[in-house]
């Protein structure tokens, strides 16, 4: 069994899809609150998620951080892509601020999630895989699929 450190259902939904061979089970369900978010970066809130689990699990854990970047609005929302529009806003409220935002501006952007796993919670060499998806923020939502950003991000060469 590996813990997923997230509250969030859709990444979580996401990685059982792509690690279907093995037993994720989130830190919720285990009783695990979520780590404060506490870093500058997405390496350390990952790193600090992870850490978290494990030692309150005494399990292997998988944690990320991901987020929008835009670089016409100063790299934000970036690590707080989920808390944009607000510490209690949801994905609607969050992307119809950005849209707002960038009216008149540069709309390329680029998605990054850092995914970092340990054994246990002293683990001194983690896996840590950053990923980047480059594209373009849309004017309107568009599709029904997905959370967060996905109906106003369109990845590069993706149509």
């Amino acid at each position: 069994m590996i813990v997923v450190a997230t509250a969030n259902a859709g990444k979580l939904r996401e990685l059982r899809s792509a690690l279907a061979a093995y037993e994720l089970v989130d830190q919720g369900s285990l009783g695990i609150h979520s780590a404060p978010e506490t870093g500058s970066t997405f390496v350390e809130n990952a790193l600090g998620k992870a850490r978290h689990a494990a030692r309150q699990s005494g399990r292997p854990v998988i944690a990320d951080d991901s987020g929008l970047v835009v670089p016409a609005l100063g790299g934000a929302p970036g690590i707080r892509s989920a808390r944009f529009a607000g510490e209690r806003a949801d994905d609607a409220q969050n992307t119809a601020k950005l849209l707002q935002a960038l009216v008149g501006s540069n709309r390329a952007a680029h998605f990054t999630c850092t995914l970092v796993y340990m054994s246990n919670a002293d683990e001194p060499d983690p896996l840590i895989v950053t990923g980047r998806w480059h594209g373009t923020i849309t004017t309107t939502p568009r599709g029904d699929n997905g959370f967060g950003y996905d109906p106003v991000f369109l990845v590069d060469g993706m149509g």
